[in-house]
């Protein structure tokens, strides 16, 4: 699990496959990643293709609050230089299970993509996102995709880089989500693409950062019991109304695909 707001327009790091529709959605869907759509944190995931299936402690010793994207980078390095490779990294990835109840969730909203547009923010990379999206066969759901650069090196190890800077004291050094999505919804506003409201499905504190943004139309999903729920039970005990957004925390992601079929029905 991943740690959390202004900012400067950056360029997107990747262009997501979207699906044509005849109007434009009238729905944004944020998801994270990490279990989230997976029921796993993919960066602790990837340890099973090391030597052992283990970290040294030597590596595990220099993770450091906020700057989880650095010590993602040592971790990297270690495993290229123990001879892990690009189908070993790929195994792993596509083999992580989804969360309880993602497939149902996945299937309501291939049925109904011209409703939403989808969209996922995560701090971890995007060759593991790539991989298991596409293993899963729900690649083509999401229109864009933000995460932390990652590639391969000549040398054949996989790198990785910080997403972007900010000035958000909430959130890790290399991403805040809040800026990502403030800035995603002001550029396709620009595009004359108004949403009448956000779902924003997390776990994360990084997540609670950006759902605080969201207004009393929108819909706040935290997986029950972690940071993103506790946070924002926090929020409504210390500032009741602070948090806008209805919160509708799940366990399975089939309960949310059931709160958005409830959502359509009233149209």
């Amino acid at each position: 699990m991943k740690r959390c707001c202004e900012g400067v327009r950056l360029p997107c790091l990747f262009k997501g496959v979207g699906m044509a529709s005849p109007r434009p959605p009238r729905y944004l869907l944020v998801f994270d990643f990490d279990e989230t759509i997976v029921n796993e944190n993919s960066d602790d995931s990837i340890a099973r293709a090391a030597p052992g299936q283990v970290l040294p402690e030597h590596i595990t010793q220099t993770l450091h609050n906020g700057f989880y994207n650095e010590y993602m980078q040592r971790v990297l390095a270690y495993m290229g230089d123990q001879g892990v490779k690009m189908g070993d990294f790929k195994t792993v990835y596509e083999n992580i299970p989804l969360s309880p109840g993602m497939p149902d969730l996945f299937q309501f909203l291939s049925k109904n993509h011209e409703q939403f547009e989808i969209i996922l923010i995560s701090d971890a990379n995007m060759f593991g996102i790539e991989c298991k999206l596409r293993a899963a066969g729900f690649y083509s759901l999401f229109r864009k995709i933000f995460s932390n650069p990652s590639s391969f090196d000549k040398r054949g190890y996989l790198t990785l880089g910080p997403y972007h800077s900010h000035k958000c004291l909430d959130c890790p050094a290399n991403m805040c989500k809040r800026k990502i999505l403030t800035e995603y919804l002001a550029e396709r506003a620009q595009e004359e693409v108004e949403f009448e409201r956000v779902f924003y499905v997390g776990d994360g504190a990084n997540d609670f950062c950006p759902s605080v943004t969201l207004t009393s139309a929108d819909v706040a999903f935290p997986r029950k019991g972690y940071p993103m729920h506790r946070m924002t039970q926090e929020m409504e005990k210390k500032q009741p109304g602070a948090f806008q957004a209805t919160v509708v925390p799940w366990e399975s992601a089939a309960e949310v695909a059931r709160y958005l079929q409830e959502v359509l029905k009233k149209k």
